[in-house]
């Protein structure tokens, strides 16, 4: 079966019902952006209809417009989609727009795009970005479309698991990629171009390290601390008082959530439980918290600088550190200008963040990582340069 010519269904609209053809033609050069009306699909309609109909379009009749598309559709063989364009979902969130509003609106279209179960949900190698680049759209919109054939065909699949697969096999139509390797390039080569040369410099060679999963590594003083914490036991008095064990366990009360005050003793949560069982889990906690989101966007830059330069095991100086993450963070735009009394808490916090955790070794004068630690370093920058892209308001 031939696929539906815009063109000739517009003229057949024109001679059958000409009073709904403008609108039609408006809402079909919207729909499609001029690709071919074959390309369409159920997330694209929904997403037009939905969204884009009473955000974007002008001061028209959006009810009729929506009538008028769905009669083109209808000409052109393409019933499911007609018929979503004049449903009761469509004419009520249209509705809900003109009434209540645009906030109104867009919850009322996002509740029933994901009620579809075209929606791609996240999976734990992505969490889409509200702000997508060309791969990763292609990897949604192919997801997505996997996702209508799947419902289509009567399939009982579920969409994580369809969604991974989707994801992660080669794909005949990438040359043998995979779209998850697609995006994850696409994100670490935006990364890396952010902001300032400095930063580009600095951060260049790490976007073909960083392409692969960093393998877990056991971290021993976390451990022997959550175990403790697990036991009821007491911690001994050398353990208990050092600056690293102080350290520590602020980091892992506070920052971490596994363990707990109980009188004299510390008690595990069941947070702390997961990680104690699992070294994979304890690793992505640890490594996620040395950038972790929720700090100001400065002292994230900088910590992810000191990280870069620490990385490959270099001995450096506090002082030196300090003064080369300035350089960096400096030619980033930070205004008012950035100098070392910025830079020195968020990064002599990252040093005894490490130091605590026996991923660094670090004095007043000098601060290296070992092995694990340039690990660990190379696997906090990964899930900061492949986190999705999102609007300031939801960072």
């Amino acid at each position: 079966m031939s696929a539906p010519d815009v063109t000739a269904l517009l003229a057949e609209l024109e001679r059958s019902q000409p009073d709904m053809a403008e609108e039609a033609r408006t809402a079909v050069e919207w729909l499609t952006g001029g690709e071919p009306l074959e390309t369409v699909t159920q997330l694209d309609v929904c997403e037009f209809l939905w969204y884009t109909l009473p955000i974007k379009v002008g001061p028209l009749n959006h009810e009729r417009l929506a009538r008028s598309l769905g009669r083109l559709l209808q000409l052109g063989g393409m019933e499911r989609y007609a018929a979503l364009c004049d449903s009761p979902t469509t004419m009520q969130i249209l509705r809900t727009y003109q009434q209540e509003g645009e906030e109104a609106g867009t919850s009322a279209y996002q509740q029933a795009l994901e009620a579809t179960g075209v929606l791609p949900p996240d999976v734990p190698e992505l969490q889409w970005s509200m702000i997508m680049g060309p791969e990763e759209l292609g990897a949604h919109l192919a997801c997505s479309a996997a996702l209508e054939l799947a419902i289509v065909a009567g399939e009982t699949i579920e969409r994580a698991t369809l969604t991974r697969r989707w994801l992660t096999e080669p794909r005949a139509e990438l040359g043998g990629d995979s779209w998850l390797n697609r995006v994850h390039g696409e994100r670490l080569n935006r990364w890396v171009l952010g902001r300032g040369p400095a930063r580009r410099e600095l951060a260049q060679p790490f976007e073909v390290r960083l392409h692969a999963p960093v393998p877990a590594q056991p971290l021993p003083t976390l451990h022997r601390l959550l175990s403790v914490a697990a036991s009821g036991e007491t911690l001994p008095l050398r353990l208990a008082l050092s600056p690293e064990a102080l350290r520590l366990r602020d980091l892992a009360e506070r920052e971490l959530g596994a363990i707990r005050r109980d009188g004299a003793r510390l008690a595990i949560t069941d947070y702390g439980m997961r990680l104690l069982r699992s070294k994979e889990a304890m690793w992505s906690a640890v490594t996620r918290l040395l950038l972790a989101r929720g700090e100001h966007e400065f002292e994230v830059a900088a910590r992810e600088a000191a990280l870069m330069l620490l990385a490959d095991g270099t001995l450096m100086s506090p002082a030196r550190l300090r003064e080369r993450v300035a350089e960096v963070v400096g030619g980033e735009g930070w205004h008012p200008a950035t100098g070392l009394d910025d830079v020195a808490r968020p990064v002599d916090d990252l040093v005894t963040q490490l130091t605590a955790l026996g991923l660094a070794f670090g004095d007043e004068l000098a601060v290296r990582m070992d092995r694990p630690g340039q690990l660990a370093a190379l696997a906090a920058l990964r899930a900061h340069a492949l986190r999705p892209r999102k609007y300031v308001s939801s960072a």
